[in-house]
């Protein structure tokens, strides 16, 4: 891990310029908390494994144009993984809409997984994909990844008070879906704190 934002500002310019091993260092600096916030929007391991190989490809494959919050490539990416996560959910469940059609004989689910846990884990994440990219990216990035509301703006392009008004929106939204106890409603969380 790197110790400084120098670090990480310096390494993005040279892997901006072609440099593999500076993105790799780039990669082994931020892959844990990308795949940590992937897992949190997937349905497995095996799927926020390849959201996570999808997200740093765009990393790479975009380097130019990726934007830099605060000395970190780090929120761009996490609102990159957000959207492919996204993506990925919405084909997985065209997938098991067709599967369902299908007769089958009994009904088997994960064992690690209880059938409450299954359920809200669902709803949680039906709820977030309810929000739309931008709002959800912005609710991902401050309540479960710990980045401000001005933090998570820069990374979404939106202005620190849009970003404030449409995070507020958004919890509001989540509150009536999933009712005032749920996982990422919790009004402790701060709605315009700034570090």
């Amino acid at each position: 891990m790197m110790s400084t934002i120098a670090d990480e500002t310096a390494l993005w310019s040279r892997a901006r310029s072609g440099d593999g091993r500076a993105f790799a260092a780039v990669f082994d600096a931020h892959r844990d908390r990308a795949f940590r916030h992937a897992l949190r929007l997937c349905a497995s391991a095996h799927d926020a494994e390849d959201v996570v190989a999808g997200a740093f490809f765009e990393l790479w494959r975009r380097r130019d144009a990726v934007p830099v919050v605060d000395g970190s490539v780090l929120p761009w990416l996490l609102v990159t993984t957000t959207n492919l996560a996204r993506n990925s959910g919405r084909g997985l469940r065209r997938y098991r809409a067709a599967i369902d059609r299908l007769p089958r004989s009994e009904e088997r689910g994960d064992p690690a997984e209880t059938a409450e846990e299954r359920i809200a884990r669902e709803r949680l994440l039906a709820a977030v994909h309810a929000l739309g990219e931008r709002d959800a990216a912005l609710l991902l990035l401050t309540a479960l990844e710990g980045f401000t509301p001005t933090e998570a703006a820069a990374a979404l392009d939106l202005s620190p008070g849009a970003a404030r008004v449409r995070l507020h929106r958004a919890r509001k939204r989540l509150r009536e879906r999933l009712g005032a106890d749920g996982p990422l409603t919790d009004t402790s969380l701060p709605e315009g704190a700034a570090r």
